[in-house]
């Protein structure tokens, strides 16, 4: 298994490559604040953004630590290869035509085969991968626009596909968000070692998964049980329940998705959350990162309508979470403080008959978050 934490966390960085690509990735470094060194390496000695770019790897005053590679195909198999050997710490490989374009060009899968072994020991990312951002240590290797700002802890997000990444990192729902990694076709480093590498940064709260297919299953095992042992929660958003999700997985990233049916019994098996969209997606990953899981599956629900109080029942039919009945202690508590025009129950409507008072409404809230509730709900209008 390949280390990834000195390509993670980076005290150097190389950017290889002309463009507009690699001239934002130097951009970046710069506003995020990044306070190590930058290369840029490029035949022609062009300055970017005040670096003078020098014209190999072997001109590099020391060994770098990440190195974004974009560059065509076959050269990045080259560069790989003299990466490996200069003992650096990994790579980004930016460029795409490997095995996920087998369906168009044979040559692909034999490509991806030779930058794994160009690779040996030193991890990279994808190919067809735009990189990863590291907010906490502000270092990135990011081609493109993001919406990431420094943060002192926060989740980690992995996923293979670097579209979504870039939207995730767009995300205005106060998730912080510690790391992005776009894991691209995972020749050579999966998304579980990756995963593995990031729960042993004491900054990370908790990890979000985007996963299209699972590769080796005894690595996910392996992830579960250091999370667990962590305390680290795990959430997936498992794509591949239709057969047009599966067709487009295998195009995108070579991926098999198989069985939605199995994943999800995979996923249950190691105790990895599972949700189905992307909203819930960020904001199960905030629940978790502000509170942490759940230490009882009981919640309670408070809110000044029936009908709210119904729906928020409705939200957990066909799970394992319940409202369970008010206990003695609370009707008690209950009933002092909202009199006798109120029906108690869980979820509560307790009307209107103490808007604006302070110290009663509290008195009337402080029963349904008794200790046996693992989580209480607070529906409130702000007009």
């Amino acid at each position: 298994m390949s280390d990834v934490s000195r390509l993670l966390r980076p005290k150097s960085i190389a950017v290889v490559g002309g463009g507009a690509w690699c001239a934002q990735i130097v951009l970046q470094c710069q506003q995020m604040g990044f306070s190590g060194d930058i290369w840029v390496v490029h035949p022609k000695g062009m300055e970017v953004h005040g670096i003078r770019a020098v014209p190999s790897l072997d001109d590099l005053p020391e060994c770098p630590d990440a190195v974004f590679l974009g560059v065509n195909r076959f050269l990045t198999i080259d560069l790989v290869a003299q990466l490996a050997g200069m003992g650096a710490g990994g790579a980004v490989c930016f460029a795409s035509g490997f095995s996920e374009a087998l369906a168009e060009d044979e040559a692909g899968a034999d490509l991806q085969a030779r930058l794994v072994e160009a690779a040996g020991a030193m991890p990279i990312l994808g190919p067809n991968c735009y990189g990863f951002i590291n907010a906490v240590d502000q270092a990135l290797l990011w081609p493109d626009q993001h919406g990431c700002v420094p943060v002192d802890r926060g989740v980690a997000v992995l996923t293979q596909s670097s579209n979504i990444a870039i939207n995730l990192t767009m995300q205005q729902r106060a998730l912080p968000i510690a790391y992005m990694v776009a894991c691209g076709n995972m020749a050579q480093t999966s998304q579980a070692q990756i995963a593995m590498a990031l729960l042993d940064d004491p900054r990370v709260t908790v990890i979000g998964l985007h996963i299209e297919g699972f590769g080796d299953t005894a690595e996910w095992h392996a992830l579960a049980l250091k999370a667990a042992s962590k305390g680290i929660p795990l959430l997936a958003l498992k794509v591949g329940k239709s057969e047009q999700a599966q067709s487009a997985t295998v195009s995108h990233t070579a991926s098999l998705a198989g069985s939605d049916a199995g994943a999800d019994a995979l996923l249950r098996r190691f105790g990895i959350g599972r949700v189905h969209d992307v909203p819930t997606f960020l904001e199960t990953l905030k629940l978790l990162h502000v509170a942490g899981p759940l230490d009882a599956p009981t919640l309670s629900s408070i809110s000044c309508s029936g009908g709210e109080a119904s729906l928020a029942a409705d939200t957990a039919h066909g799970t394992s979470l319940s409202f369970p009945a008010l206990q003695d202690a609370q009707k008690q508590a209950l009933r002092s403080a909202l009199g006798p025009m109120v029906a108690l129950s869980n979820p509560l409507d307790y009307n209107t008959y103490v808007w604006r008072d302070t110290d009663a409404m509290t008195a009337a809230w402080l029963p349904m978050a008794a200790d046996h509730i693992g989580l209480t709900l607070l529906i409130v209008d702000y007009p």
